[in-house]
């Protein structure tokens, strides 16, 4: 008996000195555990006589009850405390200013094209969209590039089965524009178009804008006049704009449109390779046999043609430098417009 009251005293001390629940635990394993003190108390009740073990059962009982009491406090207090450490180091400070919502903003390519819209409303045209899938008589032979023709080398086309393709322009818009509505005609036509190429300047993927105007007593003098209106109002600018011969299948006469230079005002730098002009598009007058293959009339018809690429449109507009980094999502680039 003397032995229990001595263990009760030193588990209740033992206990109460507990600093964190792993201690405690070794104290509970220590005193009930299947090896601990009072369960080997409770193998001797066999060494007792019989009229001296039930007394001495009671109390070995009893002492076990008290120090399983002294343990299941301590652990509430010893929970309770970490509780409180966690709720310390993970407590906010409310005083603090609030952290900042991200917005999402408009891609450049979609703002892009968002003005070339407005500016052509404004001029009284209409957009019509067509098909990516072409096949071959819509995006090479209606415009003038029969099958032998060395024009279809100036495009690496993505060819699918069945005389299928990934458009390389959206001209084949036009074409299906002119079969469908008689002239006068006036016709933007937007869209993204595919080419074998992919670097600093190319991406296999890329959007374009194919403008056309058919109407009787149209001249170069028609197309030049657009032209000056609609660089001027997307650029904000009075830059000088010249026209320099060129070649295409399905204009005649044909020309390549530059722009006085929006990084040096056409002094000369890295950007414009120091010449003062930057390349923007090209354009002519619609060929005969394209206005022939599609029903119209070119002894009373004319009509001119340009078209430009919208993503080098936002790079020059917004100074950017790679056209890659149009297409890399970096929400870091982004951010900027």
């Amino acid at each position: 008996m003397q032995d229990l009251e001595d263990i009760l005293r030193e588990a209740e001390s033992a206990i109460q000195s507990a600093s964190d629940l792993r201690s405690l635990d070794q104290y509970r394993v220590h005193y009930l555990g299947k090896k601990g003190l009072l369960t080997e108390s409770l193998k001797k009740l066999g060494q007792l006589s019989p009229e001296e073990r039930p007394a001495a059962g009671q109390k070995i009982n009893r002492v076990k009850e008290q120090v399983q009491a002294l343990i299941e406090k301590k652990d509430a207090e010893l929970n309770q405390h970490v509780i409180a450490q966690q709720l310390a180091s993970e407590s906010i400070d409310v005083t603090l200013a609030g952290r900042s919502v991200k917005f999402g903003s408009l891609h450049p390519i979609t703002q892009t094209i968002a003005e070339l819209r407005r500016i052509f409303t404004q001029m009284g045209f209409i957009f019509m969209q067509g098909q990516e899938i072409e096949d071959d008589y819509h995006n090479f032979e209606a415009l003038n590039i029969p099958p032998a023709h060395p024009a279809r080398a100036m495009a690496d086309t993505f060819y699918l089965t069945n005389s299928k393709l990934l458009r390389t322009h959206t001209s084949p818009v036009q074409i299906r524009a002119m079969k469908k509505i008689k002239p006068p005609l006036r016709m933007v036509a937007l869209g993204r178009v595919y080419r074998r190429d992919f670097d600093v300047t190319h991406t296999p993927m890329f959007h374009q804008m194919e403008c056309l105007m058919i109407d009787e007593n149209i001249s170069f003098a028609d197309l030049k006049g657009l032209l000056n209106q609609f660089l001027h109002e997307f650029f904000s600018t009075n830059a000088p704009i010249r026209f320099r011969p060129s070649y295409f299948p399905f204009t005649e006469p044909s020309a390549e449109v530059d722009i006085g230079c929006l990084n040096c005002s056409s002094k000369g730098c890295r950007v414009c390779k120091y010449s003062g002009w930057l390349e923007v598009l090209g354009c002519g007058m619609v060929h005969p046999n394209v206005l022939n293959g599609v029903g119209i009339d070119s002894e009373r018809y004319r009509g001119f043609a340009f078209g430009v690429g919208i993503d080098r449109l936002a790079m020059l507009k917004y100074g950017i430098t790679d056209l890659r980094s149009l297409f890399e999502n970096d929400l870091r680039f982004l951010s900027q417009f």
